[in-house]
């Protein structure tokens, strides 16, 4: 390639560390990339730091080393995300989202590609310094969010099906208690997608009395696998819990069907 300008180099820098957050790449990538110098590839590296600094739109880490280099690392402005989330409450506390048993209807939250990517987003930065190797999920609902906190994280995705399927080949199986309904249910992952010794982040989209989250801490015990962190979208307050210290972007304090009454409101974490 030949010779780019400086303002060329950072822009096109930007975008593709933006693009692939977590992941590391040299200088000397750059430098054959953009035919430049790697002293001006390391001062394009500060300008950029300085320009995502400035509006908040995430940060550089650089690394020394056989396999050094720098990599983007995801950030959620704290002020914005406030403003998001509550947002999110407000469009949530619509009484027409009211569904049978206290919930509420969030499927078209969970499949707007722009919401799941900002809750991704805000999510992996709570999660950053566990250093998961993986994210683990239950099919369905949970899959779009634990996938956008995988992306941030550039680790794998890795979801529980209700149903071993034979494609998947050897399977663990585990049965658990819902947390909610006291029901027992099941929940299989492919031998082949997890090795021991692994780290684990738990993400899933609503957590009411945690037997899921159970769950899946039970399913990474028989692989041997720690779990740093678990998340969720939605919690419901003054539950009784099988699990603790999971954190979510908004507790589900009260619905009412009679009355036709919803209240939702950030958590603590936000």
């Amino acid at each position: 390639m030949d010779r780019t300008k400086r303002n060329e180099r950072i822009g096109a820098m930007i975008k593709i560390l933006s693009d692939t957050p977590n992941r590391v790449y040299t200088l000397n990538y750059f430098s054959d990339l953009f035919g430049a110098a790697k002293s001006s590839i390391s001062e394009d590296v500060d300008i950029a730091q300085g320009i995502l600094e400035r509006f908040s739109l995430g940060s550089l880490e650089t690394s020394t080393g056989a396999n050094g280099g720098v990599k983007y690392v995801t950030f959620a402005d704290p002020d914005a995300s406030k403003r998001f989330i509550q947002e999110m409450c407000i469009r949530l506390s619509d009484p027409d989202r009211i569904l049978p048993g206290g919930y509420l209807y969030i499927y078209d939250i969970l499949s707007n590609p722009s919401m799941v990517a900002r809750m991704g987003r805000i999510m992996a930065q709570w999660f950053y310094r566990t250093r998961p190797d993986f994210v683990v999920t239950v099919e369905t609902k949970g899959i779009p969010v634990a996938l956008m906190v995988a992306q941030s994280l550039n680790v794998p995705l890795i979801f529980a099906r209700r149903e071993a399927r034979i494609s998947d080949g050897s399977m663990v199986t585990i049965n658990y208690v819902s947390g909610s309904s006291h029901n027992i249910q099941t929940m299989s992952l492919p031998k082949r997608s997890i090795r021991e010794g692994q780290r684990a982040l738990i993400i899933d989209d609503f957590m009411k009395g945690g037997g899921t989250i159970r769950g899946l801490m039970d399913m990474m015990r028989e692989f041997s696998v720690t779990v740093v962190g678990s998340g969720v979208v939605i919690s419901t307050a003054a539950e009784r819990r099988l699990v603790e210290g999971v954190r979510s972007l908004m507790v589900l304090h009260h619905v009412d069907e009679t009355t036709r009454r919803v209240e939702i409101r950030p958590s603590q974490y936000i």
